[in-house]
């Protein structure tokens, strides 16, 4: 019986304080003790119980395999009773919250840099969820970052690596690790939720699509569900194995990531729909066939047709947006009834409001869309509910997005990203902004004149929690809107992100040109802000 080796190190920073997890570049984490740190830091902040369970996955990316291996001997270290892991360390974000939340686990630590690249020179992330499958709150992540700055030991057992790839049961000293199909239980849970009878239906019939898994981890469960299940062509997936590098791209599924499969799309050769997923399998890209669907009216889109799937039927209790996502879902919310609740950025927040039953569907305009099935967004689920409500309503996606256009109104959105700027000068952005609210009602911008400036703050409507400084909104008379916000999912430099929005009432200009109905917006925040003398930027890095 492997006896538990106290190993002694010292503190680090390497959290900020409020963030989900610890995102670094994989040479960070190869430092001797790093990545021990934080997952000891972890485990004395939820104190695991002598029957306590814990879940451990992640994207495939490279590294991690190795920090597997440690945080299963740290478990057995640390009295786990019980780790259940996927096999080849495979768990997409989503999946881990559904094994979390079926199988009663206290908790879960997902391996992953979402939607940023991978590789030996790239990123590598940790975070841990809770019992509820979802992301920590700020409370317990709180809890961490300040043991990150104390810690002054990490428990462990010296045993070999297990098998990863075998699945089934071995022990660990006196911790029993059982290796999972990665895919089984969520393939399982997306049949209980859609009506795939109602797909395969329209699929024998000839629909087609392209799913693009971009050599990250959904290429099992998309093959699985797509091909296996739901009699998708085999070739339907493409970049469907889960590469550490993720084939050296980039898996963040944009216009500017996955570009071939837009131009596909825009081509005579384009299938019915065109979809894909990022790195941990928690984002999503829509495309009908000369059609892309932002994501911020993909959440609106679902949203108002949700009911058609079994598993929501009659069930709608309300819709979640963060703030930098479009107003378009509160249009729907407010025909059928049901309140929108607009939250911070971040997964997070949309917890409580799922546990608590406010709300069905959640949903952000950086490409992430769920429901209370579990307490992540989650890619594939999106499309699957997209295919659903084709199937149903028997309509492309261009007919399903008129006919949404016709009777809600259109929001014009767009995100400009600046990254990996100065950090400095992207903090001076910022502090002016802060700075110059109060003066900003009352100006003019070309047509544009503003009716309200802050910086959002939200109060959860379940727990009473206040989270401040989420952003700067700049409101116009014309109902129009710009945002910005400093991105936390890099791991060097700064992003700036600014949200543009202007709203189209039904039967107006509703498939005009989308740069050319925000110039307005895009001329007013550079003169809001200053962003080209701030950052030495005079056009974003990405545009979505």
């Amino acid at each position: 019986m492997p006896e538990i080796v106290t190993v002694e190190t010292s503190p680090f920073e390497g959290q900020a304080p409020g963030t989900s997890g610890l995102r670094k570049k994989v040479k960070v984490f190869q430092q001797p003790n790093y990545a021990e740190n934080f997952i000891q830091s972890v485990f004395d902040v939820v104190g695991p119980q002598s029957d306590s369970v814990l879940v451990i996955g992640g994207d495939g990316r490279f590294h991690n395999r190795t920090v597997i291996q440690q945080a299963i001997r740290m478990a057995a270290g640390n009295g786990y009773a019980r780790v259940i892991v996927g096999q080849g360390g495979i768990l997409s974000t989503p999946a881990a919250s559904h094994v979390i939340r079926k199988y009663g686990a206290d908790g879960g630590l997902v391996l992953s840099a979402s939607h940023n690249p991978g590789g030996p020179d790239e990123d590598f992330g940790i975070k841990y969820n809770i019992a509820n499958g979802g992301p920590a709150p700020e409370s317990v992540t709180g809890a961490i970052y300040d043991r990150t700055k104390t810690i002054d030991r990490w428990l462990t057992v010296e045993t070999p690596d297990i098998d990863l790839d075998r699945l089934g049961e071995v022990n660990v000293g006196d911790l029993v690790v059982q290796v999972i199909d990665p895919v089984a239980d969520y393939a399982d849970l997306m049949e209980e939720l859609f009506d795939f009878a109602a797909i395969r239906k329209i699929v024998t019939s000839g629909f087609t699509m392209r799913f693009d898994a971009m050599s990250a981890v959904t290429g099992p469960y998309a093959t699985a569900i797509l091909e296996g299940r739901l009699g998708f062509a085999p070739g339907t997936v493409v970049n469907g194995i889960p590469l550490e590098d993720f084939g050296g791209h980039h898996p963040d599924p944009n216009l500017i990531h996955a570009k071939e499969l837009y131009d596909l799309m825009m081509s005579d050769a384009a299938p019915d729909i065109g979809a894909a997923s990022d790195g941990d399998g928690d984002r999503n890209l829509i495309i009908g066939r000369g059609r892309f669907i932002t994501p911020s009216d993909s959440l609106a889109m679902l949203a108002a047709n949700i009911q058609v799937a079994p598993a929501y039927h009659g069930r709608l209790t309300g819709i979640a947006r963060s703030m930098p996502t479009s107003a378009a879902a509160d249009r729907v919310a407010e025909a059928l009834g049901v309140p929108c609740f607009e939250t911070p950025t971040g997964w997070k927040f949309f917890g409580n409001l799922l546990d608590a039953g406010m709300a069905t569907i959640c949903g952000e305009e950086s490409a992430g869309t769920g429901s209370d099935h579990v307490r992540e967004k989650d890619g594939l689920w999106a499309v699957l509910l997209w295919l659903n409500i084709l199937a149903a309503r028997g309509i492309s996606v261009d007919q399903l997005a008129h006919e949404h256009w016709d009777r809600f109104g259109r929001n014009y959105y767009a995100r400009h990203d600046y990254e990996g700027i100065e950090t400095a000068g992207a903090d001076a952005l910022m502090n002016g902004l802060k700075t110059g609210l109060a003066t900003l009602p009352g100006q003019v911008f070309g047509p544009l004149t503003v009716s309200v400036a802050d910086s959002f703050s939200y109060t959860d409507p379940v727990d009473g929690s206040v989270s401040a400084n989420q952003g700067i909104r700049v409101l116009f008379e014309d109902g129009s809107r710009i945002v910005f916000r400093l991105s936390g999912t890099g791991t060097q430099g700064a992003t700036l992100r600014v949200y543009l929005e202007r709203y189209e009432p039904p039967f107006g200009r509703l498939d005009a040109e989308t740069g050319d109905m925000l110039a307005p917006q895009i001329a007013a925040a550079e003169q809001i802000a200053g962003i080209v003398a701030h950052t030495g930027r005079t056009a974003p890095d990405v545009v979505t």
